[in-house]
C-alpha cells in the first residue's frame, strides 16, 4: 500500500475530489475533520492549545474558533505554534487508519502539505486547482461567518499554486464537476498502474 497525499489551497475543491476518489473504492482520510476532532475531543491537544492560545481558546469544552483564527492567521509564529500541535496528533492518527486499510493506496487530504514541509512523507501528491475568485466564492457561499478579506488572509498562509504544481505529482483543476470527475479517474488509473 502507499500513500498518497491531496493537497490543495482553501476553497479548491479537495473535500470534493476526495469524495470522488471514496466514490471508486479508495480509503480517504480527511485531515481537517481530524484535527478538527482532536482539538475538540483530545485533553491532551486541548491543553497544549490552551497553554498556547490562553484560556479564551476554548469556551467551556467548545473550541473558540473564531478567536483561534483571528489569532492564528494574522501571526505567522502562533499559527508554526498550533501546527505543531496539531499536526504530530493527525499523522499518528493517520498512520494508525492507514494500517487498518486494505487497498492499493490510501488518500491523506491535507490542506497544508508543503507549507508544513511534510511532501516527503507520502508517495504522490494530488494537487486540487481552481482559480482565486472562485475559490472565494465558493468559501463565502459555504460559510455566511467567513468574510472575503479573512479568506484572503488564509489564503496568504498557503503556497501559491504555481508553486505546488511543480512539486506535485498530479493536478487537478476543478472548475467543472463532470470533468474533474473524469480526471479523478484517470488519476486514479494512473496511480493503481504504479503500484
Amino acid at each position: 500500500m502507499f500513500i498518497v497525499g491531496l493537497t490543495g489551497g482553501i476553497g479548491s475543491g479537495k473535500t470534493t475530489v476526495g469524495k470522488f476518489f471514496a466514490e471508486l473504492g479508495v480509503p480517504v482520510y480527511n485531515s481537517d475533520e481530524e484535527a478538527k476532532r482532536l482539538m475538540a475531543d483530545s485533553e491532551e491537544v486541548k491543553m497544549a492549545i490552551t497553554d498556547l492560545l490562553g484560556n479564551e481558546a476554548y469556551e467551556g469544552d467548545k473550541l473558540n474558533k473564531k478567536y483561534i483564527s483571528e489569532r492564528v492567521f494574522t501571526n505567522k509564529g502562533l499559527l508554526k505554534s498550533l501546527n505543531a500541535i496539531v499536526h504530530p496528533a493527525v499523522r499518528k492518527h493517520f498512520l494508525s487508519w492507514a494500517k487498518r486499510q486494505d487497498s492499493v493506496y490510501v488518500i491523506q487530504e491535507a490542506a497544508i502539505i508543503f507549507e508544513i514541509g511534510s511532501q516527503n512523507f507520502y508517495d504522490k501528491i494530488i494537487l486540487v486547482t481552481a482559480p482565486k475568485n472562485l475559490r472565494i466564492d465558493r468559501i463565502l457561499n459555504r460559510d455566511e461567518k467567513e468574510s472575503k478579506s479573512g479568506v484572503e488572509t488564509r489564503m496568504a498562509n498557503q503556497w501559491d499554486d504555481t508553486k505546488k504544481i511543480t512539486a506535485s505529482h498530479y493536478v487537478i483543476e476543478n472548475l467543472d464537476r463532470s470533468k474533474t470527475r473524469d480526471r479523478v479517474l484517470e488519476v486514479h488509473h494512473a496511480l493503481l498502474a504504479n503500484s
